[in-house]
């Protein structure tokens, strides 16, 4: 089955009230019925990276090539199965997150790597289950996005005032 095909029918069986389009409610149910669970602020976080018109659902329309959770699903057991490190019990160790993040476009620096690493993994472990990666990479998306809503000439730097400082910091809270 097409790809395209295939996210239409997720997106109708999780779309329970047939109204066309997703909210936070029916995302985060149907997140759980795979095993991922996530807190009401990290699902409408989700949703407000695909909500274009800003009323707080998704539609497919627009939306179908991405989904992020089903592509960092992917790359995280792809990462997964390809090393020997934590895979066999549900985790990727930092240097699998490093690759799996790579994979799923996300380029950063040592520091910024292990900084966000501490903000989703926060007892220390060095390891990550595939909800705090998601969460992570929801995160990093999010940032990803209003920082391109800045950085109007794409030269990958941006100057901020304070109003505009905070204004990305509140958008970013998880």
């Amino acid at each position: 089955m097409e790809e395209q095909q295939y996210l239409r029918m997720w997106f109708e069986s999780v779309d329970e009230d047939k109204s066309g389009s997703i909210n936070s409610l029916e995302l985060q149910r149907a997140l759980e019925v795979g095993n991922l669970k996530f807190p009401k602020s990290i699902v409408d976080q989700m949703i407000r990276m695909y909500d274009a018109d800003q009323n707080g659902v998704m539609s497919f329309e627009g939306n179908a090539d991405s989904f992020l959770v089903i592509n960092i699903k992917l790359v995280f057991h792809n990462v997964r199965i390809s090393h020997l490190g934590l895979w066999d019990q549900g985790f990727l160790a930092l240097n699998e997150v490093y690759q799996a993040l790579q994979q799923a476009g996300f380029t950063l620096d040592e520091p910024s790597f292990y900084t966000a690493c501490q903000s989703f993994d926060p007892n220390r472990l060095g390891k990550f289950k595939l909800d705090d990666y998601i969460s992570m990479c929801i995160f990093l998306q999010s940032a990803k996005n209003l920082f391109g809503a800045f950085d109007t000439s794409r030269i990958g730097h941006i100057t901020l005032d304070f109003n505009q400082f905070v204004y990305c910091a509140a958008n970013l809270r998880v």
